[in-house]
């Protein structure tokens, strides 16, 4: 068993270019994934239609984008993002690992419930 807390092994880990998620737990209506971030990197602009988001930074410091809004979240800090929110997540370290666990709760949580507004990697 992996001890470091990454189950890179597991069919629940992904690899991102802006680095990996894992998913930790799911149910009917929820889904927990811990993310993390490189440094430099960034998620994708999007929303969802389905599915609203809480993310807790755990390591780090968040920069998030909210419907055009942008703030810091920091180690120990939270934010809610509603269904439909425009939102994108930014590690702005030059060094050091971005790590959060984002709860989602909604009806569907496929990956396909992303519309792309912006994506730094052309997908």
């Amino acid at each position: 068993m992996d001890t470091s807390g990454n189950e890179n092994n597991s069919s629940q880990f992904e690899q991102r270019p802006w680095g990996s998620f894992t998913i930790l737990d799911e149910g009917e209506d929820y889904k927990v994934k811990r993310i993390e971030v490189r440094p430099g990197k960034r998620l994708s602009y999007q929303r969802h239609s389905k599915r609203a988001e809480h993310w807790f930074v755990v390591r780090g410091t968040a920069k998030v984008t909210l419907n055009g809004i942008e703030f810091l979240v920091k180690t120990g800090d939270a934010t809610d993002i509603a269904i439909g929110a425009a939102h994108r997540v930014e590690n702005p370290s030059p060094a050091d690992l971005l790590i959060f666990i984002e709860i989602q709760t909604g009806s569907y949580f496929g990956e396909d419930d992303i519309e792309r507004l912006e994506d730094d990697f052309g997908r």
